[in-house]
């Protein structure tokens, strides 16, 4: 159970950092406001768990912030019924709140204590499983969409092999500094992308030596 406290921070934080920035799906909202952020944060940072700012779950591991997180859910067009890949899940609140929009999730991290400690977080009937990000989970695949918990520096080709025809995988590339949310769209004869938005987050692990590409 959540105090009144923090319902009222998460609807703030859905409010002022989500739907000002064209969040516009009420199934997204909703389950942003159901989720309490909070319980995937250390308690040292549960006070700040509804700022605008990514937070460190662990050493070089963050949450993606409010805004990051949502335009990225609302890009990939996530619906009930969907099987998700979550990348580099850490601490379980991306896959809770794919929970809650009714999808099938399969929550990968590299990090063996986020991992345990997703186990303890996330709903049940969310798969947690460990192995390299980049590896993705082929025993699973393929995926309507994956998730990207943090930036890459290339196309993730094979994560993007992963998906099922008509799939979408968002995340961010950064390259040379720079992040921009991009969205690959699988088809029978290959992929097309397009970029969506400005973003900065921190590289996840396994990502960093891709080589960067040019559209």
């Amino acid at each position: 159970m959540t105090s009144p406290d923090t319902t009222a921070a998460r609807n703030a934080m859905v409010d002022s950092q989500i739907r000002t920035d064209d969040v516009t799906d009420p199934a997204l909202t909703a389950a942003v406001r159901a989720v309490p952020r909070e319980r995937f944060v250390p308690a040292a940072l549960a006070g700040v768990a509804y700022m605008g700012e990514p937070l460190e779950v662990a050493p070089g591991r963050f949450l993606l912030d409010p805004r990051a997180f949502a335009k990225l859910t609302q890009l990939s067009g996530l619906k009930a019924g969907e099987r998700v890949l979550d990348v580099g899940g850490a601490t379980g609140y991306s896959a809770a709140v794919f929970a809650q929009l009714g999808a099938e999730v399969t929550a990968l991290e590299s990090d063996s204590g986020l991992a345990a400690r997703m186990k303890d977080t996330v709903p049940a009937g969310v798969s947690v499983v460990s192995g390299p990000l980049a590896a993705g989970w082929p025993g699973a695949a393929p995926y309507d969409v994956i998730f990207l918990n943090g930036a890459v520096s290339g196309r993730p080709d094979t994560l993007i092999n992963q998906l099922k025809p008509g799939g979408r995988l968002v995340g961010i590339v950064t390259d040379r500094g720079v992040g921009k949310a991009h969205i690959f769209l699988k088809s029978a004869g290959g992929h097309s992308s397009r970029v969506a938005f400005d973003a900065t987050v921190a590289l996840l692990p396994g990502f960093e030596s891709v080589p960067s590409f040019v559209f």
